[in-house]
């Protein structure tokens, strides 16, 4: 009950899981754990709309609509308009990347054979070369990978940072630095992180609204359809 009350943005959660104390499945011990991990790892909170319905088709075909991390910012513009989504909202989502990981297979082809000219993508920042290493040929290890910013146990604008010494690791992450469209929301949320919590928690309300389905159903296992 403290912790609902000093951080009402868990109630609901925290309520929902609650409810399988004397019995708990696996499924219910992850969902706790993501709950402490985010209160670990700070960050903006908002209000989470209601009502919202899940949809009873599932196809991993659809996934093919999701921008690339190899994509350019034309490419990522073109993208966010089909769901009615400006330049700005793209460049704030991407922020989202902060507490994130990637495997070698999304970024590797910056580090080597990248083009005619260059071996490795000259908009990486020389330094990141050490991921050769992290992500050899051939690669036997299939959790190498790295991390997106270097505080990914934290929700903060160190993303943005990273992009402007040019260590973004996704080919489209660092693209937002280097394209004049984008260029300035970088330089504008690495400068004030209040600023970037500010428009994250506006871009995500905002998302709530896009593609709500009419006739959906609500899950009692968020993984499966009822």
């Amino acid at each position: 009950m403290y912790l609902t009350a000093t951080c009402p943005d868990i109630m609901f959660s925290v309520g929902l899981i609650s409810m399988y104390m004397t019995k708990p499945t696996k499924l219910h011990l992850q969902a706790a754990k993501r709950i402490l991990r985010y209160l670990k790892s700070g960050g903006p909170y908002w209000n989470v709309l209601k009502g919202r319905k899940d949809g009873r088709v599932w196809k991993a075909s659809e996934t093919i609509n999701l921008p690339a991390p190899t994509f350019n910012v034309s490419q990522f513009i073109q993208s966010f308009s089909k769901r009615g989504l400006g330049v700005k909202d793209m460049a704030t989502l991407s922020g989202g990347h902060t507490p994130g990981f990637s495997h070698c297979s999304y970024f590797e082809a910056r580090l080597r054979n990248f083009s005619s000219l260059h071996d490795t993508d000259p908009s990486m920042n020389t330094e990141f070369a050490r991921l050769r290493k992290t992500c050899p040929k051939p690669n036997k290890d299939p959790n190498a990978g790295q991390f997106l910013d270097s505080t990914a146990s934290v929700f903060d604008n160190d993303y943005y940072k990273r992009l402007m010494v040019g260590k973004g690791v996704f080919g489209s992450d660092q693209a937002l630095y280097g394209d004049y469209r984008t260029r300035w929301i970088v330089e504008a949320f690495a400068k004030d992180q209040s600023l970037f919590f500010k428009e994250f928690t506006a871009l995500i309300l905002k998302l709530g609204n896009v593609g709500v389905l009419e006739n959906g159903e609500v899950r009692l296992n968020c993984r499966v359809v009822n």
